[in-house]
């Protein structure tokens, strides 16, 4: 096997989108190579070739993503697949060396994915930065707490009138919540699109909320019809749900649980403080149960971890190692003043932590704390109270979370 690793040329983009949907085991309709080729950027495109063919697939879209207190540009790495011929060669994990080397050689400090397999990606150096809720509640079940009032109305709209909205909720909200994407038309085609299987062929339903200021909030949503011996056992599928306020954010899941034929509604991914879990009268009626939502790998640890506030002042030392991205291991020292971080190598300093450079991804957008990854065994507490202290600085409210899956 004679296998070269290298970017793709913009000749060679639609092969390539067929490589790594073949890699998924799925077959790529013309709408949907063209879909990718709006997204792509063939200069972070990575592929393994055997011959002239393509046998390994590995990409990036380069975004704008809300950190604690702030926003960094993250390497968002997708399509990452093998052909069924090639696995267990070691295809991939070259293709994840070449990809964090070109984020590195960039300055790019962090990468992010959604996995496909959980346990791919810890051996290259990725933490479970945020936690998703999946939610199923039968609609009869879910009246709300007494006092709950409409505060607005709702709006159908089509998808060219939904975008404007949209992305203006998205604009206002998402820098107040670590972890989500800033949206723009051609993000937004995206995900809207991004649909598998069956789903591809129901619609995508549209909605907004308004008051007397204007739209403050919206739902994007499927209907799975199902009608056996003559009656609905019908589904709302929950795409999208975000507001710019509590109101309209109990407003818009009142609506979409009182949408008529509707026996259940489900919600793939919310966030881990979704407020509808105080909202509702019954919350065990939500089914709700924890699923892995977006893994973080700090490619330039320092710059990283300048790059975001913390929540209160302090000095950590940290003694990191990574095994895939040499560079960020050592010692650093973390010293805290009014928010912002400065961060140096000190060789010679007494470490408080220690621990991979898997558990700083893991906690660096404030969803997770090392005091919960010490009690798994990854952190060791090298100087009484630095977990207590680490975790105070680190914290982070409301919760992190990624809704849109590249």
């Amino acid at each position: 096997m004679d296998l070269q690793i290298r970017t793709i040329s913009e000749q060679e983009l639609v092969p390539f989108i067929i490589a790594a949907s073949t890699a998924s085991g799925e077959a790529s309709s013309d709408a949907e190579i063209e879909r990718e080729r709006r997204m792509a950027e063939p200069e972070r495109n990575m592929a393994a070739f055997d011959g002239p063919g393509i046998v390994g697939t590995s990409s990036v879209f380069t975004m704008p993503m809300s950190c604690p207190g702030g926003e960094i540009d993250v390497g968002f790495l997708t399509s990452v697949g093998v052909l069924p011929t090639h696995r267990r060669r070691g295809i991939n994990t070259e293709l994840m060396r070449r990809q964090l080397d070109d984020a590195h050689d960039r300055g790019e400090l962090v990468s992010v994915l959604y996995a496909s397999e959980g346990g791919i990606y810890g051996r290259y150096g990725y933490g479970l930065g945020t936690l998703g809720l999946v939610i199923e509640i039968e609609t009869a079940r879910s009246a709300f707490v007494r006092g709950y009032a409409p505060s607005g109305s709702m709006r159908l709209v089509d998808r060219q009138e939904a975008v404007k909205p949209i992305l203006a909720i998205n604009g206002s909200t998402r820098l107040d919540r670590p972890g989500m994407i800033q949206l723009d038309e051609r993000r937004l085609d995206y995900v809207v699109s991004h649909e598998h299987g069956e789903e591809k062929e129901r619609p995508t339903f549209f909605a907004l909320h308004e008051d007397d200021g204007g739209v403050d909030g919206f739902v994007t949503y499927k209907i799975t019809q199902d009608w056996p011996q003559g009656y609905s056992r019908s589904t709302l599928d929950v795409r999208d749900l975000q507001a710019t306020n509590a109101p309209a954010h109990a407003d818009l899941w009142r609506f979409v649980l009182d949408v008529d034929l509707i026996e259940r509604v489900e919600a793939w991914s919310r966030p881990l403080d979704e407020p509808l879990l105080h909202l509702v009268r019954e919350p065990r009626r939500l089914h709700a149960r924890m699923i892995d939502n977006l893994w973080v790998r700090l490619v330039d640890l320092e710059g990283a971890l300048r790059a975001r506030r913390y929540a209160t002042d302090g000095r950590l030392v940290v003694r990191i190692a990574d095994a895939f991205c040499p560079w960020n291991e050592g010692r650093f020292e973390l010293e805290v003043s009014e928010g912002n971080a400065t961060v140096a190598r000190n060789p010679g300093a007494k470490a408080d932590l220690a621990c991979t450079v898997n558990e700083i991804g893991a906690v660096y957008l404030g969803g997770t704390t090392f005091r919960q990854l010490r009690r798994a065994g990854r952190v060791e507490e090298l100087a009484d109270g630095s977990l207590a202290r680490a975790d105070a600085m680190f914290g982070w409210d409301p919760a992190p979370w990624s809704p849109y899956d590249f």
